[in-house]
């Protein structure tokens, strides 16, 4: 059952805060009902419903005009705010009902010349839908159970059935004028009913106040819910989108590389460039197991969509993979992604004719996986992609269960399908903005809530790679992982115990798929005289500072390879490697033998494409070098602290941030291998020769 989460205080709230003008309290409380809305990503989910409200506001002459207020392109309704909602002259909108027809083209531009602000984000594909409907608040939602509803052979016996004369019913048609033009009918035709439902599509609700349009909204969909339940043996769903993650599944270990590595030179071979790896994201669960036990999963992964808006981010079709395909090992999963390629490619070329030309065809891989034994994973450019891609591929997988139940899934066919993912409008949400340079790249960071660490995981993440910091303290690693947002993955692990390198990768793995960058930063400064030291201190040094790199460099390259589209170890070495400090042996031995380290895996992965390269810094505020500890150096020294951590060659302090602009470099340095940057702001006694 939905939960109304209408508050009055929260809702006057905002009116409050909106100040005195009239125009300014209606729109905050269309701000309001449609954050509700949104909070429920089963009622809206990823770009998908708006809501729009009429309102008056003066002109440059002091003349009130009517504007309809509509989501803007690029807002989510859970994060909507009143920029969200760009004004459009109405007059201007309701005057277009009078044409035969309108471009989408004419529509946007229409749309954009009428807009209050010319700097706002273009209004709603929908908008004329929402202007010509004659009321104040207009919503239109995506929900689970009408989008089970829609979809249904029979759609129509359905709502009357469960709604009587309560809602009117219009037939699919794309988005746009077309579509606005034939709701107005339908309306108009039934002036008094609760609601539309647009099959194929999602429902739409009115009122003249937020409240009773929100309301209907919440009713409506109960009533849908109540009456699925009854077709499927009472069975209910509290929420579709549980991200329920296997935190190191060893199957996910076995799986996923070798999937996102065929994707990844499947996209490249497209573009005829180098392989363009993909992040995935793995969902799981009771619901999630059942579905992929179904004797048709073969036939539902060719069904289509649950909602035609969907195709843009899952395409058309799921990528299957059975124990059958999963038992043959790579060579199954690769078969079973060049065959998806190709059925794509021969369904492009179909509809390319169909449509007379005019027409690219985009990347041929598959959006959405459904592995049995393993769950469903979303596949991405980028980690909001794949998120988004595996939210609406658990949607898809409790749609189509609740359809099934209830007379069967049949969505639109497939050359609306083609029109819909190829159409203009559609494909311009994904295009707005460049690729970042590591879009698509996972990236691993060890001691990942230090200084250095940290600093490196957010330049990796400004840059588009989703991230994994891997830390020994629980609560640390937590913390930094959300100062740099959901695709920042925290894991938990002291890497100098037997197997937690490999558990480590195996649970950034289960979450991202795979691997592509490792920067391996974990490390302390031990000190004391080296002849005075216990063997003890000496040999637990050894462990952080030299065998888990080691371990980190092996697990990595297991994903490599099962990857087969190369890879990056980047290792942080520090200047103690090539110029030993007095006191500071217990650090500098296994620093040096990490030196070599990075030069010997670069002779033996080169081959393979991996390259191996390494940093070596001096003095960062990092670790041993706390505030008290520089006092007291740079008192025993008599200089400033300042002095003491600029005592270099360009007399600036060097900081973590750079440090991690050399990382980037490195990364950046598609033909760089076994090199070591130093960065130190010049000391010449640590220079390599």
């Amino acid at each position: 059952m939905r939960q109304n989460r209408w508050n009055d205080k929260e809702a006057q709230a905002r009116v409050e805060a909106a100040g005195t003008n009239p125009a300014d309290r209606t729109l905050a409380l269309r701000v309001y009902s449609s954050r509700i809305i949104g909070a429920d990503p089963d009622l809206v989910m990823h770009g998908g419903g708006n809501t729009s409200v009429k309102t008056e506001r003066e002109d440059l002459f002091g003349v009130l005009q009517p504007v309809l207020h509509v989501k803007g392109s690029g807002w989510d309704l859970d994060t909507l705010e009143a920029a969200g909602l760009p004004g459009v002259r109405l007059d201007a909108l309701l005057e277009m009902r009078q044409l035969d027809a309108l471009s989408d083209e004419d529509m946007v531009n229409m749309q954009r010349s009428n807009l209050l602000d010319s700097s706002a984000p273009n209004p709603s594909v929908e908008t004329l839908l929402h202007a010509f409907l004659p009321h104040t608040f207009v919503d239109h939602t995506h929900a689970t159970a009408f989008l089970a509803l829609a979809n249904l052979p029979e759609p129509e016996a359905a709502i009357r059935e469960i709604f009587g004369d309560r809602l009117a019913v219009v037939p699919y048609i794309m988005p746009g004028f077309a579509l606005a033009k034939k709701a107005a009918e339908v309306f108009d035709a039934h002036p008094d009913c609760e609601g539309i439902i647009l099959l194929k599509h999602g429902h739409f609700t009115f009122g003249a106040t937020a409240k009773e349009s929100y309301d209907k909204v919440i009713a409506h969909t109960n009533l849908v819910e109540d009456w699925l339940a009854a077709k499927n043996a009472g069975r209910r769903f509290a929420g579709t989108v549980k991200r329920n993650r296997t935190a190191s599944a060893p199957e996910a270990a076995a799986i996923l590389p070798v999937l996102r590595g065929a994707i990844g030179r499947l996209r490249g071979d497209h573009h005829r460039a180098a392989p363009l790896p993909v992040v995935m994201d793995m969902r799981g669960g009771e619901v999630i197991d059942a579905f992929l036990g179904r004797p048709d999963l073969q036939d539902l992964a060719r069904r289509g969509v649950a909602s035609p808006d969907h195709v843009i981010r899952t395409k058309g079709r799921m990528l299957v993979l059975g124990k059958d395909d999963l038992a043959q090992g790579r060579a199954g999963i690769e078969a079973r992604v060049e065959e998806y390629a190709e059925a794509y490619r021969a369904m492009f070329k179909a509809q390319f004719d169909r449509v007379g030309g005019g027409k690219v065809m985009l990347e041929p891989h598959p959006c959405v996986a459904w592995i049995e034994g393993l769950g469903i994973v979303g596949i991405g450019k980028d980690a909001s992609a794949a998120s988004a891609a595996a939210d609406i591929a658990e949607q898809t997988v409790e749609v189509m269960t609740l359809g099934e139940a209830a007379g069967g899934f049949r969505p639109i066919g497939p050359d609306d399908l083609f029109d819909m993912e190829y159409w203009s409008l559609e494909q311009a949400k994904l295009s707005k903005a460049a690729a970042k340079p590591f879009a698509g790249q996972v990236v691993a960071v060890t001691g990942g809530a230090g200084a250095i660490g940290l600093a490196t995981a957010k330049a990796f993440a400004r840059e588009g790679a989703a991230v994994a910091l891997i830390d020994f303290n629980p609560e640390a690693c937590k913390a930094a992982a959300a100062s740099i947002g959901p695709n920042c993955l925290a894991v938990v692990a002291d890497l100098t115990a037997s197997g937690a390198a490999d558990k480590a990768v195996g649970e950034i793995v289960a979450r991202f798929g795979g691997l592509d960058v490792l920067v391996s930063n974990a490390g302390a400064a031990v000190q004391g005289m080296l002849l005075d030291l216990d063997e003890a201190t000496l040999r637990a040094s050894f462990e952080l500072n030299f065998f888990s790199h080691l371990a980190m460099a092996k697990a990595a390259a297991k994903v490599f390879s099962a990857q087969d589209h190369g890879g990056q170890m980047l290792f942080n070495v520090s200047k103690q490697a090539v110029n030993p400090g007095k006191g500071f042996g217990a650090y500098g031995l296994p620093k040096a033998a990490t030196f070599f380290l990075v030069r010997q895996l670069a002779l033996e992965l080169g081959g393979s494409g991996i390259r191996v390269n390494g940093v070596n810094a001096d003095r960062i505020r990092s670790g041993l070098l706390t505030d008290d500890f520089i006092q007291s150096r740079a008192e025993a020294r008599g200089v400033s602290a300042s002095d003491y951590m600029a005592g270099n060659l360009l007399k600036r302090e060097v900081e973590a941030t750079h440090v991690a602009d050399a990382f980037l470099a490195l990364a950046r340095s598609e033909r760089t291998t076994a090199h070591v940057i130093t960065v130190d702001g010049g000391n010449i006694e640590a220079a390599l020769r």
